[in-house]
């Protein structure tokens, strides 16, 4: 019993933890890791396209990692379902494609961004739906504040976050890139279908 608990709680914490970890790395690299990997528009149209998604891994300074590392345990303490290894690489890249992509096609002003909050609401949002179809009373109220955050950001441009001590710009239009990347990704993996606890879809009756 001890080692199965052990287990799953290896399986829920491994990937959060070395993404963490990436992201201290980062931030250890100083000015040169950001010189390098941030994602700069006028970079990445000479052909630079690492940065589309190395940047998100990147932060402006120790508050800003360290509240979308908080950001990260939060989302592991309200979805606590294993999830494989590959599943996560699987939607690290694509919600950080789809962010910074996002960006560069459609919000042209941002000509440089870093962070991990647009990759991180997409995650929140595939982490909970497939609780809130099974009608998960905190995992409704969980997706209703972020929907709300993100349609206060949408009205007033004014994001929750405080720019003086994340010490830069909010581009709050990553935030929204990142909830419709994973709107798409759930669409195309069927997590809208009902699952069972288990994580089984419900048999047909």
């Amino acid at each position: 019993m001890i080692a199965e608990s052990f287990a799953r709680s290896r399986a829920v914490w491994a990937m959060p933890v070395a993404i963490g970890l990436l992201c201290l790395l980062l931030a250890l690299g100083g000015d040169a890791a950001r010189a390098a990997l941030e994602y700069r528009r006028e970079a990445v149209a000479a052909g630079q396209w690492w940065r589309l998604l190395s940047g998100n891994f990147l932060h402006f300074g120790w508050y800003h990692l360290g509240l979308n590392l908080a950001g990260l345990w939060v989302l592991v303490l309200l979805c606590p379902e294993p999830l494989p290894a590959r599943a996560w690489l699987l939607r690290l890249l694509l919600l950080g494609l789809g962010v910074t992509v996002g960006l560069y096609a459609l919000a042209p002003q941002w000509r440089s961004y870093v962070g991990f909050s647009g990759v991180l609401h997409g995650l929140f949002l595939l982490g909970l739906l497939p609780q809130a179809l099974r009608r998960d009373g905190i995992a409704l109220a969980a997706i209703a504040c972020l929907l709300a955050k993100l349609a206060w950001e949408w009205a007033t441009g004014t994001p929750i976050s405080d720019e003086q001590a994340l010490g830069g710009r909010v581009a709050h239009e990553a935030h929204r890139f990142g909830i419709m990347t994973a709107l798409c990704y759930a669409a195309i993996a069927g997590l809208f279908r009902p699952r069972t606890p288990e994580g089984r879809a419900p048999e047909a009756r």
